[in-house]
């Protein structure tokens, strides 16, 4: 039987941590399906929107999970305006999960491992990169997980700025206005990145693969108490922002 999330109900992760419901960015009435840091959601940190390019125009949207093992998002009018890219492997016992990490992930049964996902909001990323993300290009398949930011404050669709990884040569992270080059962040070193900074290396383990189907980096918080994301800004500028459960700020 196919379930629902209706506008104005959430699912919420295991632990909590993280939301994904519908909203409305800053003064807009458009309405998206999205997904937040729940303790820092007075802030407004949104880290992922399914249907950035296509908003609903009111509050009657739908989140279907069918038995097909899809998601499904539909307006008012039985439209498709986002839906899950569900391989032909898609099977009756597929699950839809919230992960604790912030992955919204369709999966068989209770498997917990990326291997056994059918389907991973991780493989999409919008303007925020987040722990446990793979931020790269998977070479066998050609999907590229880089992040393009917002076109404002108040509008989800992808503007002109994006980070994204360059795995021609060694790889590098490029900072691009559309086509255009207009930083880089330097090589890996083994530890990080040599155009970055290094304060605030010993809150994160930092990994870097690069073999013949994938060139990847992805990073972990080690204090639990902290949550930090990297966003690109409408205005280009790459912020890491973080926040301390300690001190909820």
């Amino acid at each position: 039987m196919s379930e629902y999330i209706r506008d104005g109900e959430i699912l919420v992760s295991a632990s909590g941590s993280f939301e994904l419901g519908f909203f409305s960015p800053g003064a807009s009435t458009s309405r998206y399906l999205g997904l937040w840091y729940r303790d820092a959601s007075r802030n407004n940190t949104v880290l992922w929107v399914a249907n950035r390019e296509r908003p609903l125009h009111n509050n009657s949207g739908v989140l279907i999970f069918k038995e097909t093992g899809a998601l499904q998002l539909l307006s008012d009018t039985n439209n498709t305006i986002w839906s899950s890219n569900i391989s032909s492997k898609a099977m009756s016992n597929s699950v839809a999960q919230l992960l604790d990490s912030g992955n919204l992930v369709v999966k068989y049964g209770l498997d917990t491992e990326e291997g056994g996902f059918l389907w991973q909001s991780f493989d999409y990323p919008c303007d925020t990169y987040i722990p446990g993300m793979k931020f790269g290009q998977d070479l066998a398949t050609g999907l590229d997980r880089s992040i393009s930011c917002w076109k404002s404050t108040e509008d989800p669709a992808v503007g002109e700025y994006s980070l994204r990884v360059d795995p021609r040569g060694y790889p590098q992270v490029m900072q691009m206005k559309d086509s255009v080059i207009i930083s880089r962040i330097g090589s890996w070193n083994g530890i990080y990145f040599t155009g970055t900074p290094v304060e605030g290396m010993n809150m994160l383990k930092r990994n870097f693969v690069l073999n013949s189907k994938e060139v990847y980096f992805e990073f972990e918080i080690l204090d639990r108490s902290i949550f930090s994301i990297l966003k690109t800004s409408p205005s280009g500028d790459a912020q890491v922002m973080t926040w301390t459960s300690q001190t909820g700020s």
